[in-house]
């Protein structure tokens, strides 16, 4: 299909302490788990992303190489205005071209929908999210675990590495 990636990450950029689980999270944890023990290939900006691209164009080409979009909503994510263009990219994508699913991993609880773009409120109420709890933060490590299940069952078909 021409795609090379099986997911692009989408996750807040800056760096607050809430930031810096995420950040721990999409570095390690979700690398670890869907990497290295599901046979996935993820696109990280910042690891798969070189600084001197252009980042807009960059961006654009890795979402459409990528069959999902793996999205991480926190408050922060929510009410960002600077991690908006990869965003806006990733859901015109999906939404408009609709060839790319997304999934929404809800990484604190959000509430109430109603300040997030009409687009992801369209794709939440289409599918709903996927909700880190914290009990996972004890045992992030078990591609087992429902979270991960969770994840796997939208994402394609792994090819396991041999």
């Amino acid at each position: 299909d021409g795609k090379i990636y099986d997911a692009y990450v989408i996750y807040p950029k800056n760096h607050t302490s809430e930031a810096n689980f995420v950040e721990y999270f999409v570095y390690q944890i979700m690398p670890d788990i869907l990497e290295n023990k599901c046979g996935y290939t993820l696109c990280i900006y910042g690891r798969d992303i070189y600084p001197g691209e252009d980042a807009a164009s960059a961006i654009e080409t890795r979402v459409q190489k990528s069959r999902r979009l793996i999205m991480l909503l926190t408050h922060q994510l929510v009410n960002s205005k600077e991690d908006a263009y990869d965003q806006h990219i990733a859901l015109y994508n999906a939404l408009i071209q609709n060839d790319t699913k997304v999934i929404l991993l809800e990484m604190e609880t959000i509430g109430t929908y109603g300040k997030l773009q009409e687009s992801l409120r369209f794709i939440i109420k289409q599918q709903g999210t996927i909700k880190w709890k914290e009990e996972h933060t004890v045992h992030p490590q078990s591609p087992n675990s429902k979270f991960w299940k969770q994840v796997r069952y939208h994402m394609p078909l792994a090819h396991r590495p041999s």
